[in-house]
């Protein structure tokens, strides 16, 4: 399974009122695991930034004055998506910027869901932890994820972050090896009974062992929100 989580910067909050586009940051995941192959690209705009969205972005119109216009950069963003399944907190915020970006070239150009499927992470979050605060930063401190270095928004930093935050979101106790292996027709089967010698060692844990246990415990229940101790 291919996945690309993705996030953008704009220079507002709505599309319909003329805001564009002016950085994508994409993350590659195959079977769940960063691949190391990013896309990213700072893209400049035909208008200005609204009130507080450069100071959250850190980006103006003279540092994006040389970067190339969408148009310029489209056929290579779709390429490194096509195929894959899009992870997007928050996912009608930039579908519905890419699809304004994507109408402005043409009817050839067609919409996100239309090229590939979308998962929302927010929604999953929201599933996840109800009635709790789910933006990014609040599921990296939720979920452990260490993001101090963020101190803008910044497309492909976030999607970095928004890809440790998913994986932990949705991770389950197959991943880390308590699934039970799938069982294999006409395997031959052979019990072995054995009878009793003498009384059982009792063991004794250590204090630092038993501690490291029930840590590791802890960061399982609250990655995969139950452990199989529980029960």
């Amino acid at each position: 399974m291919r996945q690309i989580v993705l996030d953008t910067e704009t220079t507002g909050l709505e599309w319909k009122k003329g805001n564009r586009v002016v950085e994508i940051g994409c993350v590659e995941l195959i079977e769940r695991r960063p691949s190391g192959r990013t896309w990213h690209q700072y893209i400049k705009p035909d208008c200005d930034f609204e009130q507080g969205a450069a100071e959250i972005t850190g980006l103006s119109l003279e540092f994006l004055a040389d970067k190339p216009p969408f148009e310029d950069v489209a056929d290579a963003f779709l390429a490194f998506i096509d195929g894959a399944e899009l992870v997007i907190h928050n996912a009608a915020f930039d579908i519905g910027f890419l699809d304004a970006e994507l109408a402005r070239l043409g009817p050839d150009y067609r919409d996100i869901r239309s090229r590939v499927s979308v998962e929302d992470s927010l929604l999953l979050a929201r599933q996840r932890f109800p009635g709790q605060r789910n933006s990014l930063d609040a599921l990296c401190k939720r979920l452990g994820v260490d993001n101090a270095h963020r101190q803008l928004h910044g497309a492909l930093l976030d999607a970095q972050l928004l890809a440790e935050v998913y994986l932990a979101l949705t991770a389950g106790q197959h991943e880390i090896g308590f699934a039970a292996p799938p069982e294999t027709e006409n395997r031959s089967r052979h019990v072995i009974t054995l009878q009793p010698t003498g009384t059982r060692p009792r063991l004794q844990v250590p204090a630092d062992e038993l501690a490291l246990h029930v840590a590791r415990v802890e960061a399982i229940r609250n990655r995969a929100g139950q452990c199989l101790w529980d029960e």
